[in-house]
This record gives C-alpha cells, sequence and structure tokens, in this order.
C-alpha cells in the first residue's frame, strides 16, 4: 500500500528530526564564540546589530566599538546610545580615502583596541561588538596577533563579533563562526543616493 502525500511528509519531517536531535545531542560546550562577519556585500554591521539586539532581548550587556565610522549620526548609534546595557563608542575618524591621514588613522585605530582590550577583560560584558575592525589588519595599523591573544583571555561566556570586509587569516583560524555577505547588486551602482535607515 502507497503512502499518502501527508504519511510521506511525515516520515520525511521525522528523518529530519532525528538528525537534528543528533546534532543537538554534541553540542553540549557552553561557552562564547567569536563571530567573523566578512565580505563586499552590505549588511554585515547591520547583522552584528541585529544579534546585539537578541542578546539584549536576553537581559545581555554589550558594547560596541567602531574602528572606521566616525559618524554619530546613524540610525543604530541613535537608536543604542542611551540604552542602559549597551556601551557605544565611535573611536574612527572615517574611511581611509576621507581622512587621507595614515598616521592619524593609525593612532585612532590604537587607541580603539586600547579601550577594546579592557572589555575583553571585563566578564561584565557579554557581549562585544567590533565593527571595521578587520580593515585595520589590512591596513596595517593593527597587528592580529595581540587581538588573537586577547580573545584566547576573554572570559568564558564572553562572544565577539567582527565586521569589515577583509579578515586577517590567523583570525579567521581562531573564529568559531565565519559568515560571508556577498555583493550581487547593489542600489548604489544603480544612481540610488544612500538613505537613512537603509544605508546609514
Amino acid at each position: 500500500m502507497s503512502l499518502t502525500s501527508e504519511e510521506k511528509h511525515q516520515k520525511r519531517m521525522a528523518v529530519k528530526k532525528a538528525v537534528h536531535a543528533k546534532k543537538l545531542a554534541k553540542a553540549t560546550e557552553e561557552r562564547g564564540v567569536v563571530i567573523l562577519l566578512k565580505g563586499n556585500g552590505k549588511g554585515k554591521s547591520s547583522s552584528a546589530m541585529g544579534t546585539m539586539a537578541r542578546a539584549l532581548g536576553h537581559g545581555k550587556r554589550c558594547a560596541v566599538i567602531q574602528f572606521i565610522k566616525g559618524r554619530t549620526e546613524t540610525g543604530e548609534y541613535k537608536f543604542f546610545k542611551d540604552h542602559p546595557q549597551v556601551d557605544w563608542h565611535v573611536m574612527g575618524h572615517g574611511f581611509s580615502w576621507e581622512t587621507q591621514d595614515k598616521a592619524n588613522d593609525k593612532l585612532a585605530a590604537e587607541k580603539a583596541w586600547v579601550l577594546a582590550e579592557q572589555y575583553l577583560n571585563n566578564e561584565a560584558y557579554d557581549l562585544l561588538v567590533f565593527d571595521e575592525l578587520g580593515y585595520m589588519f589590512k591596513y596595517g595599523h593593527l597587528d592580529p596577533e595581540p587581538i588573537i591573544k586577547a580573545l584566547d583571555r576573554r572570559p568564558k561566556m564572553q562572544s565577539v563579533m567582527i565586521t569589515g570586509r577583509t579578515m586577517a587569516l590567523p583570525l579567521q583560524d581562531v573564529a568559531d563562526t565565519i559568515s560571508v555577505v556577498q555583493d550581487e547588486k547593489h542600489a548604489y551602482r544603480q544612481g540610488v543616493k544612500a538613505q537613512a535607515g537603509i544605508e546609514f
């Protein structure tokens, strides 16, 4: 006797559930994770902010350090800056093609890293977002090795999200999760002006 469509569906779902349960049974370690969001597509920082909103919903304490963005009028800054569980630091002066001052950019990166390391030593913080930190290695403003050592020494349950188009290979080696945001099409290249609430 052949199975009905509903019976076939139930059989497939039972198999999927068993596979999922097996994976869940293996995931027993409890600790914070290092997440890298890279790629040339739009949405890396937005993804990090969305994860932070999720953490805040669970009562977590968070901090954001922006290594490049030198603006305080972005929507995410305006939304989160007064949240009692968020510390937000705009440390950069803007992209290198805007500042055109490598020495000053390097100094700003080093200053931002000093602050970031303080948070990595503070177990009161559950989630840290280091926005555009990936660029600091590409431009030679920071060495990845001290960052990797600090990540390794951080409190056990602390999670860190790092964004940037590119990521130093040593950092990718120690990351727990890496997501790549690809650019297939962008309104900007079609002549659409960047707008509040979408690009910033």
